[in-house]
């Protein structure tokens, strides 16, 4: 059974035990895993790591259930090294080095194209992830990857949602698995289930080195941080509603909507 009878793991944690907190995390990722087949044996799996909380959390906990996994596949760390301006790029070196996971280092200068096209004052988030993305996909291409785990998690998919009917007009979110454009990738995202405020404490307790994006994540009144507080603040005012809000992506009923192309209201 998928998300639709099962509860969405919550934020509500105040006080965090580490191993409730790691088990949490871990049974969302499992479910979603499960759910929508992400992982099958004999996987190559790249985990796109980009030193912040997400990434790091979802090798963490892929680098755990790979232990006690009923099937087996592999793991590969890969880290795109955009060129920022001060990006330390020993950190993730060392962390992958400690853990002894196999992992390759990417150098692309996508940060001097994406600040010559983008206005200033413009978000480059748009052509920032794109160009990662390309880069991505043709890496996994390279190495052999099956599969390409991306470090999004349950809020990023709601305020993918409300961006989507706000400035789209379009009724979509980010799925959890989807093939490429081009055929060639399966990408995944483990954390589908699992809410943001849950992986900053568990990023905590295990004091990842984390590294902070001064391209994107340090522009002011990007749409998105604008739902994000709009999400914080139903958290806050309405416990629940975003999980609720999760839960109904996965139970859609077509004929209820006004898509005409989704469902046949002519021959009713």
């Amino acid at each position: 059974m998928g998300a639709t009878t099962r509860e969405i793991d919550s934020g509500a944690l105040t006080r965090p035990d580490p191993e409730k907190l790691e088990r949490k995390i871990r049974s969302g990722v499992g479910r979603a895993i499960s759910d929508f087949g992400m992982i099958e044996a004999g996987d190559r799996v790249m985990v796109c790591l980009s030193g912040g909380a997400d990434s790091y959390t979802l090798l963490d906990i892929l680098l755990t259930l790979q232990k006690a996994a009923p099937v087996d596949f592999e793991l590969i760390a890969v880290n795109l090294d955009q060129k920022q301006p001060g990006f330390p790029e020993h950190v993730l070196p060392a962390y992958l080095r400690s853990r002894g996971i196999e992992f390759h280092i990417i150098e692309e200068d996508t940060y001097s194209v994406v600040k010559r096209v983008i206005a200033k004052g413009k978000t480059t988030c748009s052509l920032c992830s794109r160009l990662r993305r390309g880069v991505l996909y043709n890496t996994a291409a390279e190495i052999g990857a099956s599969k390409i785990a991306l470090g999004h998690h349950a809020d990023d998919i709601v305020e993918t949602a409300f961006l989507n009917m706000f400035h789209n007009s379009r009724l979509k979110a980010m799925p959890a698995k989807l093939r490429s454009d081009d055929g060639r990738n399966i990408v995944i995202r483990p954390l589908a289930y699992v809410r943001e405020s849950l992986i900053k404490k568990y990023a905590e307790l295990r004091e990842f080195p984390i590294i902070p994006c001064d391209l994107c994540g340090s522009q002011p009144n990007l749409q998105r941080q604008v739902i994000k507080a709009m999400l914080q603040q139903w958290d806050r005012s309405h416990p629940g509603r975003v999980d609720n809000i999760l839960k109904s992506l996965c139970q859609v009923t077509p004929s209820h909507l006004l898509d005409r192309d989704l469902f046949d209201f002519s021959d009713l």
